[in-house]
């Protein structure tokens, strides 16, 4: 949130509202848990913070040519949103590492979750799950349908672009892929 508070100041000068509302775990539905799990970190219950599998993937499919990939887990979203700036650099990937592995360590699989739940930003000054389901949909998070949940975690990749109020074919397909990845997780993600 300074991060865009900054952005704003270098591109216009002009100071822009932002929107965020910290609501706990047990005021969020599980279906907004479930479905970011579905979206952004599948394994998130079964790693330690990294998804090796996926980090080789994505570094094979850069070597071979291809775009370099994201592989983060919603752990590292979280240390990387939580503690630095969106920069890309091999320095601050090994930073983000760091503040991870300490994630990881002091804090629960729930408490990380209801963290990213809290920061994830949803549009333009736009920052957490409560402020995003009652500006797109009147309600508070913890009322959220799968189908709004899913939604919403549809424009994480990139909330500016992906727009949950206007959403495009391609976003309305995140949402239904994500809507069959929540059926095949079948878990309470606050239990």
């Amino acid at each position: 949130m300074l991060y865009r508070h900054f952005e704003d100041l270098v591109e216009d000068g002009a100071f822009k509202g932002i929107d965020y509302r910290w609501v706990d775990a047990e005021h969020i539905s599980p279906n907004a848990a479930s479905a970011v799990i579905a979206s952004e970190d599948q394994l998130f219950f079964q790693h330690s913070g990294f998804d090796l599998a996926s980090i080789e993937s994505s570094i094979d499919e850069y070597q071979d040519g291809g775009k370099l990939r994201g592989a983060s887990t919603i752990s590292q979203q979280v240390a990387k949103n939580v503690f630095l700036t969106p920069s890309k650099s091999f320095i601050r990937k090994g930073i983000e590492a760091w503040f991870t592995l300490l994630i990881e360590i002091f804090w629960s699989k729930q408490r990380i979750l209801e963290v990213y739940l809290n920061i994830a930003e949803f549009g333009d000054h736009l920052f957490g799950i409560e402020a995003a389901s009652k500006y797109y949909f009147g309600i508070p998070a913890k009322n959220l349908k799968r189908s709004q949940a899913a939604l919403l975690a549809g424009t994480l990749p990139n909330p500016i672009l992906l727009k949950a109020a206007r959403p495009s074919a391609y976003l309305l397909g995140r949402q239904r892929w994500i809507l069959r990845q929540m059926t095949h997780l079948n878990r309470n993600p606050w239990a």
